[in-house]
C-alpha cells in the first residue's frame, strides 16, 4: 500500500495484514499516512518520508506496529 492523504475518507481503517502504520504530521495535523505488511518496507518508507517531507513546518513522522501498539521509530527524536 502507498501513503494516502490523511483526509481520504477510506484511509482511516486498518484492514488485512497491513500491520505497520506510518504517519506524517505537520503543525500537529495529519498530512499523510499508510499501512504496510512488511516492517522492512515500512522502515524504508519512514526514511524516505523524512527526506521528502522533513522540511515541512513542525514535521513529525512515526512508525507504529498496530498489532502491539509499539512506536517503532519517530522523527525527530523527542528528548
Amino acid at each position: 500500500m502507498t501513503g494516502v492523504p490523511a483526509d481520504d475518507p477510506g484511509s482511516h481503517h486498518v484492514t488485512g495484514p497491513d500491520r505497520y502504520h506510518l504517519l506524517l504530521l505537520s503543525g500537529g495535523r495529519p498530512v499523510q499516512h499508510g499501512w504496510w505488511g512488511s516492517e522492512e518496507v515500512a522502515r524504508d518508507k519512514f526514511r524516505r518520508w523524512i527526506g521528502e517531507y522533513g522540511g515541512m513546518p513542525d514535521a513529525r513522522v512515526t512508525l507504529t506496529d498496530e498489532e502491539t501498539g509499539e512506536v517503532l521509530a519517530a522523527w525527530p527524536e523527542q528528548p
